[in-house]
């Protein structure tokens, strides 16, 4: 069988962490997640996989070139929308395929329930089903797909994963895959409705927290660096090749830290924590909660809790991220969320910063003392 993973969209509401990459393409438990997707097919026996990619593609296209299994990608030339892309890998499709979008995580065990089926659909509940396709099912089967309703009906999903024969390309008439679904059902159609067994997906930067502590759930714990003799490494964690743990530093697992860190001395690392690679976490530092990417220094004295931080961030000493809820305007909604921080890449911080509910563009630079709350532009001078 074989499956096309659409992974050409930018993920316009987890900005600021996608100007520069696409959402398939963000490490989360130091994987980028379209590698979940890949994963949970192999696991299925299934290795003929066309990716289709566009938004920022030379990052997704890298990547699969260094991969053990052969992929082959189409490239969505502008982005129209999942339909288009579908449409992109049209001469690539053989038979009956799958369909998944490379952005969100999906178990190896709800695609073995899929992958018979022809015609079908993965679905689940989600306590905020206005964000996604809202499907209303009748007797097993899928009636109707409601893109994103204002009030939803019901808190049934669709996870976008589906299994198509190749009529479904007849019906591609719109730029939407849900329309070419209720083109299918008008004609009498039957598409099964199929619960998924583990499905996630972040829709808002800070949902990668939600997403982090999911995938470390199935961290294998491994120590290929330096150890201190008087550090204290509890639980799952895997630590990566060239990485020093300092002395008296307390690491509460789940957690994994990537290659040439340097992390401590006296430092705590706590439960549902990536540490990508070059990061370093200098004395007396406490970490919880969160998902730190490349080349990332947080200075000494510091408290990170519920945290993002995009690449290259330099924060100075005494940084703290305080988690607060609040409401954000995002991608033209309102959205209530409790978080401490997400920073886009390159964010610089001096000595004494806190963020409080705060997401701050890429390159943005905050002088000493300052409390910051909210959103912040890309490029921005805090003074």
């Amino acid at each position: 069988m074989q499956a096309v993973i659409l992974a050409a969209g930018e993920g316009n509401r987890l900005r600021p962490l996608t100007r520069s990459r696409p959402k398939a393409m963000i490490p989360v438990a130091n994987r980028p997640i379209i590698e979940y997707v890949i994963h949970s097919l192999l696991e299925n026996g299934i290795r003929d996989i066309v990716v289709v990619v566009g938004y920022r593609k030379e990052y997704v296209i890298r990547y699969l070139n260094q991969l053990d299994v052969p992929i082959q990608v189409v490239v969505q030339e502008r982005q129209l929308g999942t339909a288009d892309a579908l449409r992109s890998a049209e001469s690539e499709i053989a038979g009956d395929f799958l369909l998944l979008p490379g952005d969100n995580y999906i178990s190896p065990t709800s695609i073995a329930r899929i992958k018979t089926e022809r015609n079908a659909m993965l679905y689940t509940e989600h306590p905020s089903p206005s964000n996604f396709g809202v499907v209303v099912i009748k007797n097993g089967f899928v009636e109707k797909i409601l893109e994103k309703p204002e009030d939803a009906p019901t808190f049934t999903v669709s996870t976008g994963v589906f299994s198509f024969t190749p009529d479904i390309f007849g019906y591609l008439r719109s730029n939407e895959i849900p329309d070419a679904i209720a083109g299918m059902l008008a004609d009498g159609e039957k598409i099964r409705a199929i619960p998924a067994e583990d499905w996630q997906d972040a829709i808002y930067s800070w949902d990668l927290l939600k997403m982090n502590a999911r995938m470390l759930r199935d961290l294998a714990p491994a120590t290929s660096g330096t150890v201190s003799t008087t550090a204290s490494l509890r639980g799952r964690v895997r630590i990566g090749k060239g990485t020093t743990i300092g002395e008296n530093t307390v690491i509460q697992g789940p957690v994994v830290i990537g290659e040439d860190c340097e992390i401590g001395p006296n430092a705590v690392i706590m439960p549902q924590t990536s540490i990508a690679s070059r990061v370093k976490i200098e004395p007396f530092t406490y970490l919880k909660d969160s998902l730190i990417m490349d080349d990332v220094t947080v200075g000494s004295h510091s408290r990170i809790v519920s945290a993002v931080f995009g690449q290259g961030c330099i924060l100075g000493d005494h940084t703290t991220t305080y988690p607060k809820e609040a409401f954000f305007e995002v991608g033209g909604g309102v959205t209530k969320s409790e978080f401490g921080a997400v920073l886009g890449d390159g964010v610089r911080a001096a000595p004494f910063t806190t963020f409080k509910n705060c997401v701050a563009g890429n390159n943005v630079s905050i002088e000493e003392g300052r409390v910051v709350v909210g959103l912040i532009e890309d490029n921005t001078r805090v003074i």
